[in-house]
C-alpha cells in the first residue's frame, strides 16, 4: 500500500538529483560509467544520478597574461618580454579528454613559443615587426592547441624591456642618423644655392643694368639694420673705365 508512494518519491528525488542547468556560455561534458557520453547545454538537461558525471566548461574567450620572460635575441641581446593571449574552447569534449589541464597547457606552450620566436629574430625585428611576430606566434600556438579543441584568437606582445646600455647605444645611433640626415640636407641646399648663384652671375654678366640693380638692392638691405658704416657706391662704368685705362697703360711699350 505504501510501496507505490515511496517509489514515486524516490523517482522524484532521483530526477531532482539529475537536473542540471547550463548557462548560455557553458557546456556540460557528461561521462557515463567513466566513458564519454555527450556534451550538453545550454539550458536544462538531465543526467542519471550515480551513473553519470559531468564537467562544466566555460566556452567564452579567456585572457591569459604571459609573465615576463627573459630571453636572448638572434643577435645575442638579452631582453625581457611579456605578452597577452586570448583563447576559447571550441570542442569541450577534446578539451577535457585530450589534455589534463588545458589552462596550464595553453599557458606553458605559449610561454615556450614566445621565447623560441624571440630567439629567432634580431632585436631590430622584435622592435619593428611586432605585428608579424604576433601573427606568427598565434599560428604556432593555435596549431599546437587545435587537437585539444582550443582556438587561439590573438596574441599580443605588451612590453619589450631592453638593457640600459643597449638603450644608450640605440640613442647614439639614432642621433648619428639624424645628424647625417641634417648634413646631407645642408649640403644639398648649399649645392642648389651655388647653382642658382652661378646662373644669376651668368645673367648679370650680360646685363649691366641688372648688376647695378643688384648693387642698389644690397645697399638697401645693409641700411635696414641701422648700421653706422657709410658705403660709397662706385658705378660699374667707372670701374670698367678704370680697368680699361689700366690695361691700356700696361700695354704701351716702354721707352
Amino acid at each position: 500500500m505504501y510501496l507505490l508512494p515511496i517509489l514515486g518519491f524516490v523517482v522524484f528525488v532521483l530526477i531532482l538529483m539529475g537536473v542540471r542547468i547550463a548557462q548560455e556560455y557553458e557546456r556540460g561534458v557528461v561521462f557515463r560509467l567513466g566513458r564519454y557520453h555527450k556534451t550538453k547545454g545550454p539550458g536544462l538537461y538531465l543526467i542519471i544520478p550515480f551513473i553519470d558525471t559531468q564537467i562544466k566548461l566555460d566556452i567564452r574567450t579567456k585572457t591569459v597574461d604571459l609573465e615576463q620572460q627573459e630571453t636572448i635575441t638572434k643577435d645575442s641581446v638579452t631582453i625581457k618580454v611579456n605578452a597577452v593571449l586570448w583563447f576559447r574552447i571550441t570542442d569541450p569534449e577534446r578539451a577535457i579528454i585530450k589534455v589534463a589541464n588545458y589552462n596550464q597547457a595553453v599557458y606553458q606552450f605559449s610561454v615556450t613559443a614566445l621565447r623560441n620566436i624571440i630567439g629567432q629574430n634580431l632585436l631590430d625585428e622584435v622592435l619593428r615587426e611586432r605585428e608579424q611576430i604576433n601573427s606568427t606566434l598565434q599560428k604556432i600556438v593555435d596549431s599546437a592547441t587545435e587537437p585539444w579543441g582550443i582556438k587561439i584568437e590573438m596574441v599580443e606582445m605588451k612590453d619589450v624591456e631592453i638593457p640600459e646600455s643597449m638603450q644608450r647605444a640605440m640613442a647614439r645611433e639614432a642621433e648619428a642618423i639624424r645628424e647625417k640626415r641634417a648634413r646631407i640636407i645642408k649640403a644639398e641646399a648649399e649645392l642648389e644655392a651655388s647653382i642658382k648663384l652661378t646662373q644669376g652671375a651668368k645673367q648679370m654678366e650680360g646685363s649691366p643694368i641688372a648688376l647695378e640693380l643688384r648693387r642698389m638692392q644690397m645697399l638697401s638691405e645693409i641700411g635696414i639694420d641701422n648700421n653706422t658704416t657709410t658705403i660709397v657706391l662706385v658705378p660699374s662704368d667707372f670701374t670698367n673705365a678704370a680697368k680699361s685705362f689700366t690695361e691700356m697703360v700696361n700695354s704701351k711699350p716702354k721707352d
